[in-house]
């Protein structure tokens, strides 16, 4: 994987942004959430720590997030490969100057209210930034952080290879941006336990757990899953000091300068590609391109025994491994 950037909503808080009494739905009824979960004290899961380590060995360019929970940020994976769309209940953000701050808690309220707290910043000038801190998780009244966006949007244009991992893909625009990766030419993976609204658009689909399947990647690639170290996370260090978690503008300016250099004019091309083949599909009694679907058959032993079997169809290939073991594919 080259290119590559992964699209991930864990587990863990599903129950907390999504479930009858999550954030997103009491906000989207018009109630006001109660958070009493101690999110202080959660911990990132394997699947965190996995994805730090394949952008540290530069497997995974970048990771395009919709979770508010920080694990991200807990984990010790840097700004630069990470977009927030949705925001962070460990951040606070300044009403003037922009800039986000790691917080040592989480915030109490959402929806990008005023904490009162006044801006730590300074301008280049020396002076102090007279903005105010607000909490940085977004309700259904806002937009998406643009610089979170931008990173996002052409990351999934110019990656040669999209892995959706946990989520339906059902929140628009975050859920449509892996859509960008097939529009110019690269590969689409869904990785979710059940159905998402994209399965038709995917190379690929693995209806399985995040973390077992992240750990058979890490085994092949024979690197070894890092272990969470408290002495890493920015909130720690948040206690005593002000830690800056903005999105560099330098960063954003040269992402755009790829994304224009190799994208510019392809949906064009790519579009009128298409067009063509279809007119010759029409004068060929409309034969279509058929993909391959691989059938696994899993027997439960110490490891999977997968016997595939190839047939012409229409449908994505699908697989459904059911054993947390070793896993060896032949074709």
């Amino acid at each position: 994987m080259r290119r590559d950037y992964l699209h991930m909503n864990t587990r863990v808080f599903w129950v907390y942004q999504r479930g009858p009494n999550g954030v997103w739905t009491l906000e989207k009824e018009g109630k006001k959430p109660n958070i009493n979960v101690s999110f202080a004290d959660a911990k990132p899961t394997k699947t965190h720590m996995i994805l730090k380590k394949l952008v540290e060995s530069n497997k995974v360019q970048y990771i395009v997030s919709q979770n508010i929970d920080g694990l991200h940020l807990k984990s010790g994976l840097s700004r630069k490969y990470l977009a927030e769309l949705h925001g962070n209940m460990f951040v606070d953000e300044c009403n003037l100057c922009k800039r986000q701050f790691v917080r040592s808690c989480p915030v109490e309220t959402v929806g990008k209210k005023c904490s009162g707290v006044p801006c730590a910043a300074e301008h280049t000038t020396g002076r102090p930034c007279r903005g105010r801190l607000y909490d940085g998780v977004l309700d259904w009244e806002h937009s998406l952080p643009e610089n979170d966006l931008l990173m996002a949007e052409w990351q999934s244009s110019i990656a040669d290879l999209s892995i959706c991992l946990g989520t339906t893909l059902q929140i628009i625009p975050s859920g449509n941006l892996p859509l960008e990766t097939a529009k110019y030419g690269g590969k689409l993976v869904i990785c979710n336990l059940q159905p998402t609204k994209h399965d038709n658009k995917a190379d690929l689909i693995i209806n399985y757990y995040v973390d077992d399947i992240l750990e058979k990647v890490m085994n092949i690639l024979e690197l070894e899953i890092p272990p969470y170290n408290e002495a890493l996370n920015p909130m720690k260090l948040a206690e005593t000091t002000i830690v800056d978690w903005t999105i560099d503008r330098r960063d954003v300016l040269a992402l755009e300068k790829i994304f224009k250099a190799k994208c510019k004019g392809v949906k064009k091309k790519r579009s009128l590609v298409k067009t063509k083949r279809n007119s010759e599909e029409t004068s060929t009694n409309k034969t279509d391109d058929k993909a391959k679907v691989i059938k696994l058959e899993v027997k439960e032993e110490n490891v999977f025994d997968f016997e595939i079997k190839s047939e012409v169809t229409n449908e994505t290939p699908i697989i459904e491994p059911v054993i947390n073991t070793g896993i060896t594919v032949s074709e």
